[in-house]
């Protein structure tokens, strides 16, 4: 059981780096997106929420550098090819806009377990990638989990955005920041084309300590924590901070099994 310890962990990728590659289909996500130019990100946003996309932190900025990391991995380093729609978080707005297209993915909120399989001939239903940013509930609450979402039509699209996800964490497993994103293993399983993706979206975005920094303004392995989660937080610091540093950050071969009250 995990008992409040580290929840990031990369699982392994094996051998990426293989003659054997698969182009993807014409009418494929990726395909699309790459003719097109640019990548569609859907942002959920508090329903406060009155600043710059662009330039907000914690978890919209978060989300922001999840959707630019994509974009890099897409489009081959350049970052800049994204256009970011924002949600409320208040409706299912978000969801209707990814199931009819007019967003390619949806970051900013939290796992909807009732969307994994088609809930209604409007929304379809959506795949969920590994969590990126654990909330700081206690475990006897409803804990929540932030999760990029694709539509259910496309599993290799669904792969290639978990893989980002993964790649921040495996790269702050094994070190690599961003000076050092030529580190990153080459990939095949999503077209010659992005033989470097996950190179790409690291030399954006950088491991997902570095993500955390920019945008909660200290490192998960540092300023207090050990980088297995463990809370080494002085008295005085809040349970919540504690709590939420302790999820997001790495898991070092740690007991994983994990239950989620409240989840239907």
């Amino acid at each position: 059981i995990n008992n409040g310890t580290g929840m990031l962990y990369a699982i392994p990728f094996g051998d990426l780096d293989t003659d054997y590659i698969v182009e993807p289909a014409a009418d494929s996500t990726l395909s699309k997106i790459r003719t097109s130019g640019t990548f569609n990100c859907g942002v959920v946003v508090p329903h406060d929420f009155g600043g710059n996309i662009t330039g907000s932190d914690k978890l919209v900025g978060m989300g922001v550098d999840f959707c630019r990391a994509m974009t890099a991995a897409i489009f081959v380093g350049d970052f800049e090819d994204v256009k970011f729609i924002t949600f409320p978080e208040s409706d299912n707005s978000s969801f209707v806009a990814l199931a009819n297209g007019s967003v390619d993915v949806l970051v900013g909120g939290t796992v909807e377990r009732k969307y994994d399989f088609t809930s209604s001939p409007i929304l379809g239903g959506f795949h969920f990638s590994t969590p990126y940013y654990y909330g700081s509930e206690s475990a006897n609450d409803y804990v929540s989990f932030y999760s990029i979402a694709t539509r259910e039509d496309d599993v290799v699209f669904a792969s290639f955005v978990n893989c980002i996800v993964l790649a921040t964490i495996y790269a702050e497993e094994n070190g690599i920041q961003r000076e050092k994103s030529g580190d990153m293993p080459p990939v095949s399983v999503f077209g010659s084309n992005l033989n470097w993706a996950l190179r790409d979206a690291i030399a954006y975005s950088g491991s997902y300590d570095e993500i955390y920094s920019r945008n909660f303004g200290s490192k998960v392995s540092s300023g207090g924590f050990s980088s297995v989660g463990q809370s080494l937080a002085p008295d005085n610091e809040s349970g919540s901070v504690a709590s939420r540093r302790r999820r997001n950050a790495l898991n070092n071969e740690g007991s994983m099994i994990l239950s989620f009250p409240h989840l239907p």
